[in-house]
């Protein structure tokens, strides 16, 4: 649980509870004036009307300390909020001064009440205790010494209220640190999911970047292969670059249009349906795609679909730019109510290691990509030679 004191220091007062902000800070202005105006109105008027009354009675001096001691501890209040432990042991040193020399009886000190429940509202409650404390024994005893007279039930009066401030502080503080654990909790919930948005954009723009780059590298360097021998075949090379690299710049700003509202996507949805256009444009010289689609016209759900075919193009990319192969093939089939996506090659295999846990970054997005749905995947060595992939995803609704 946060502690108060803590809020209190960093300029957000546990009496506050979680509240920032303009209409925030006029709450506390009124907070810590209100303590002040009332101890004011309930104490300076009184102290006036008993000196009015009993000013030819007594002497001069002790009317004179009654008037300014019912001033002293209000206005001592307004450093409660910054220094409440100082704050209560100054106002319970005036209460006890008023009890011992006001010449007549007259209203409770309503100024202690306040400063003890704000300095154990804000944390200072050995603060509090002991001054509280001291006060309430140096009452007794001194005023026996002087022949003052105690009323039992004065006496019990005053203590059982005491306590009750005691009390009402405390309640005070745990409602402060609950409103203040809440209001954390929904800063780090906000930042999580900032957080979460921020990993879900790094991660389409990953797999996007990563495919077209990938194959405008490979195109590039089939160009200036054949730009001698074969002007045709360098220019369809070419052309190839300039098309993977304008439909990864829609791509891109699909993504990116997340962030704007009302954004309409500029190419289609990734999805099921546009693999045979990903695996067409998979052009690595010597590298053949294939496409086995088993599911015989079942659709799994829009996020099932989405996570499939961006574990399928970062997966192929990983075959045009580490494996090496000549064959590779997709198949897309279904178990149960799950979605089997595999991604398989005759390539150079991953050498019995855990691609993920290398800390390759397109191999932890797929993996992230099926842990998200509630699915898995694994990363395999073929018994034949190669490397195989396998996606499990929830085949979830269709609408």
């Amino acid at each position: 649980m946060p502690d108060p004191q803590r809020f209190a220091d960093l300029g957000a007062d546990p009496l506050d509870g979680a509240g920032w902000g303009p209409p925030a800070r006029v709450g506390r202005r009124l907070r810590l004036v209100a303590p002040v105006v009332l101890s004011l109105l309930i104490q300076v008027p009184a102290a006036v009307w008993i000196t009015l009354r009993t000013a030819p009675h007594v002497p001069h001096w002790p009317v004179v300390l009654h008037i300014s001691l019912s001033v002293a501890g209000p206005m001592a209040l307004l450093a409660l909020r910054r220094l409440p432990g100082p704050t209560v042991a100054v106002v319970a040193a005036f209460a006890l001064l008023d009890v011992l020399t006001t010449p007549v009886g007259g209203p409770p000190y309503i100024a202690l009440a306040f400063a003890v429940i704000g300095a154990v509202a804000r944390g200072a409650i050995v603060w509090a205790a002991i001054s509280v404390g001291v006060g309430w024994a140096s009452a007794i005893l001194i005023g026996t010494l002087i022949d003052r007279t105690w009323f039992p039930g004065v006496v019990v009066a005053a203590t059982v209220a005491l306590a009750a401030c005691f009390a009402i502080g405390t309640g005070l503080r745990s409602r402060g640190a609950r409103r203040a654990a809440m209001h954390a909790e929904i800063q780090h919930r906000r930042r999580s999911a900032e957080e979460q948005e921020r990993v879900r954009i790094a991660r389409e723009l990953h797999d996007v970047l990563g495919h077209a780059l990938s194959q405008m590298n490979v195109q590039a360097g089939v160009g200036l292969h054949l730009f001698d021998r074969d002007p045709e075949q360098a220019r369809a090379a070419l052309q190839n670059v300039k098309d993977t690299s304008k439909l990864a710049l829609e791509e891109v700003r699909g993504v990116l249009g997340v962030l704007r509202d009302g954004e309409v996507p500029l190419v289609p949805q990734a999805e099921l349906a546009e693999l045979p256009r990903l695996i067409a444009g998979i052009t690595a010289p010597g590298l053949d795609v294939a496409l086995d689609d088993r599911l015989e016209g079942q659709v799994p759900g829009r996020a099932a679909q989405f996570a499939a075919y961006r574990i399928v193009q970062e997966a192929l990319t990983n075959v045009v730019r580490h494996a090496d192969a000549m064959h590779a093939r997709v198949v897309l089939d279904r178990r149960d109510a799950s979605l089997i996506v595999t991604v398989s090659d005759d390539g150079a295999g991953f050498g019995g290691v855990d691609p993920a846990a290398a800390g390759h970054g397109g191999v932890l997005g797929m993996r992230e990509r099926a842990e998200l749905l509630g699915g898995g995947i694994r990363f395999s060595d073929r018994p034949g030679g190669g490397a195989e992939v396998v996606a499990e995803l929830p085949w979830g609704r269709t609408s």
